[in-house]
C-alpha cells in the first residue's frame, strides 16, 4: 500500500499499531506528545502538503508553515474548513483546543490564538502525525 493510500477498515489498536511506527501510534492514536525539535518536519522547507500519517487525507499546505519557535511544526490554516476537527482539551489543567483529522479521527496537536496574519491562528501540529508529499512527488 503506498504512502497515501487510505487504509480501509483500520480501527482497532492492533491495526493502527501494525501500520504506524510506534512514535506515530502513541500520538495519533493515544492523543501524546512528541518532543519540541525532536521531529524533522518542524524544520521542513521543501513545498508539498502534508498529509494525515494514518489514513493519507490532505491537512496542511507548506504555503501556511511558519516557523513559529516552538519546535513543532506550525500552519496558519488547515488546506479545508473540513480536514481538520476541533476539540476542546482539558488536560494538563488548562483549556485548550486539539485538533484532529476528520478522515480517521488521529490527534493531530493543537490550535492557539497566537499565529502571525492573515488568520490569527497557529496550528502546532506533531510531526509523527504528518507525512509529507513533497510538490516534486516523493513521498517523505
Amino acid at each position: 500500500m503506498s504512502a497515501i493510500e487510505r487504509p480501509k477498515g483500520l480501527r482497532n489498536p492492533e491495526d493502527w499499531k501494525h501500520r504506524l511506527s510506534p512514535e506515530a501510534y502513541r500520538v495519533t492514536r493515544r492523543g501524546g506528545t512528541e518532543r519540541a525539535f525532536s521531529h524533522p518536519y518542524w524544520n521542513e522547507k521543501r513545498p508539498g502538503t502534508y498529509r494525515c500519517v494514518c489514513c493519507g487525507e490532505p491537512l496542511f499546505s507548506s504555503r501556511d508553515k511558519f516557523d513559529s519557535g516552538t519546535g513543532w511544526p506550525s500552519f496558519t490554516r488547515p488546506v479545508s474548513a473540513a480536514a481538520v476537527g476541533e476539540h476542546a482539551d482539558w488536560a494538563w489543567f488548562l483549556r485548550r483546543t486539539e485538533v484532529r483529522c476528520t478522515g480517521c479521527d488521529a490527534h493531530l496537536g493543537h490550535v492557539f490564538a497566537d499565529g502571525p496574519r492573515p488568520t490569527g491562528r497557529r496550528y502546532c501540529i506533531n510531526g509523527a502525525a504528518l507525512m509529507l508529499r513533497a510538490d516534486d512527488a516523493t513521498e517523505v
